[in-house]
């Protein structure tokens, strides 16, 4: 198969493998290649049957197989190891062959890889990829970042092995440089407040109404059959139901009660800070695995802090059930707006032009956050593209606003319980604060006017202001 395949596929941990296997089951020729020579081997012994998939295990053999111009997806952990790959690559390449790289790499280091291969008369894409190891392997929501005439090259074969929603597949040319990657950021940054929100849910039915996970298993069920359909309460039900072999009891109650992060969270928050994008539920998501990692302080506190205990009356249990239903779907949307307004941020700062609507329709299938209201998302981008904020469109607008009263009596009951949510809280505090026309930021820059003269604008006149506070009191403009 030598010079032949359509793609070269280097890096087969489980998405690199699946992402060779989906385009070999669509009959791309496709070229293997990984550092260990056993997993290589392993792919193919394992699911060589499945299309056309030639093994290779040197660079000069994983190059050769290809076909110009040469197409080469690299799925490597981010970091260190993205550049060593690209040097090894590129020094073997040809002008106008094309490198593609489709792990979760931060933004910027995306930017400076392609102008750093347009140099070298390579192409490249960053490609952000969501959809876990059953979406690269059945049809992954699929993000490219870079030149129109570089996605051009492996348009045809992305569209292919990407989901498909009612005939659209869920892949399209995000913006230039590093716009496929920063969406890809914050998909993940939006992952983390949806998680943490359904997290807070389950929390609330265990601690505040005493549910055990089969009951809970059926609560998500439900709620999996109305507006909260998505892959991530469906996943919740099945967890919720898987029973632990070993001790008979429900699984998801021996899991250590630590979560992990690799990143894109973090990044997620770090941006919208420079951008100055009130992102609070991803950053309350990205703090509450932090605090779940102080396993041994927390285990420690436990013994020595207090604080209230009791439950949800047994009358109004049932009631409770649906008002958490209803503030998890408020919460859920105020993540997605704050998600969205972030990414039109970076669009407006960084040049990308990317469609906001085009986004939510490659959402809807083969993503870890795909769920029914994307559709609703892309139908209020479709009637107002310059929508800046979900909470203006008529849906959102409306949805939010009846499920409030229950979005607060849920977080009152959880203070009252003693029971963290700190998604819940931070998304209806957000909603409060915007939706107030004058806040308390007056004090604040008075505060800051006092204490260091940064001035202050005035509500009645034009210019900017400086009281001289510790001495006549006088005001002069700065």
């Amino acid at each position: 198969m030598a010079g032949q395949c359509e793609l070269g596929v280097t890096g087969l941990a489980t998405m690199g493998a699946n992402l060779a296997r989906n385009a070999a089951r669509h009959g791309f020729p496709v070229a293997v290649h990984n550092r260990t020579e056993s997993r290589t081997r392993d792919l193919l012994d394992r699911h060589g049957h499945e299309g056309e998939l030639a093994g290779t295990f040197s660079t000069e053999e994983f190059v050769a197989a290809l076909a110009p111009p040469r197409r080469i997806l690299v799925m490597v952990k981010a970091g260190p190891a993205v550049d060593a790959v690209l040097e090894e690559l590129a020094g073997h390449l040809d002008e106008g062959d094309l490198l593609i790289d489709g792990g979760n790499s931060y933004f910027e280091d995306t930017v400076r890889r392609e102008q750093a291969m347009n140099a070298r008369g390579l192409r490249f894409l960053g490609t952000g990829v969501s959809g876990g190891e059953e979406g690269a392997l059945h049809g992954p929501s699929i993000m490219p970042g870079g030149a129109g005439e570089a996605y051009a090259l492996v348009e045809r074969l992305l569209t292919t092995i990407a989901a498909q929603v009612d005939g659209v597949p869920c892949c399209r040319l995000v913006g230039p440089d590093g716009a496929g990657h920063y969406v890809k950021m914050v998909h993940n940054g939006i992952e983390y407040a949806d998680m943490q929100l359904i997290a807070e849910a389950y929390d609330l039915l265990g601690q505040g109404v005493g549910m055990g996970a089969a009951e809970l298993a059926e609560v998500f069920e439900g709620w999996n059959a109305g507006d909260l359909d998505s892959f991530l309460i469906e996943i919740t039900a099945k967890v919720l139901r898987q029973v632990d072999q070993a001790t008979g009891e429900a699984l998801v109650d021996v899991i250590l009660d630590q979560a992990e992060q690799k990143g894109t969270g973090r990044w997620t928050v770090q941006s919208a800070l420079e951008l100055g994008v009130p992102v609070t539920g991803i950053t309350e998501a990205v703090f509450a695995r932090v605090l779940s990692s102080q396993k041994t302080q927390r285990t420690a506190a436990a013994k020595v802090l207090t604080g209230p205990t009791g439950r949800v009356d047994a009358d109004r249990a049932s009631a409770f059930v649906d008002d958490v239903r209803d503030a998890l779907y408020a919460s859920k949307v105020v993540a997605y707006a704050q998600g969205f307004e972030q990414m039109a941020a970076a669009s407006e700062a960084n040049g990308w032009d990317v469609e906001l609507g085009g986004l939510a329709t490659i959402w809807r299938g083969g993503c870890i956050i795909r769920a029914r209201f994307l559709d609703r998302i892309r139908e209020a981008y479709a009637a107002d593209p310059g929508l800046r904020n979900l909470l203006f469109a008529e849906y959102f607008r409306d949805a939010v606003g009846e499920a409030q009263d229950a979005w607060r009596r849920v977080v009152a009951t959880a203070v009252t319980l003693g029971v963290p949510t700190p998604a819940f809280a931070s998304s209806l505090a957000y909603y409060d604060g915007f939706r107030r026309e004058r806040g308390p930021a007056n004090l604040l820059q008075a505060q800051r006017d006092f204490f260091g003269a940064h001035t202050y604008r005035r509500t009645d006149r034009p210019g900017t202001f400086h009281t001289l506070w510790s001495e006549t009191g006088q005001e002069v403009e700065a």
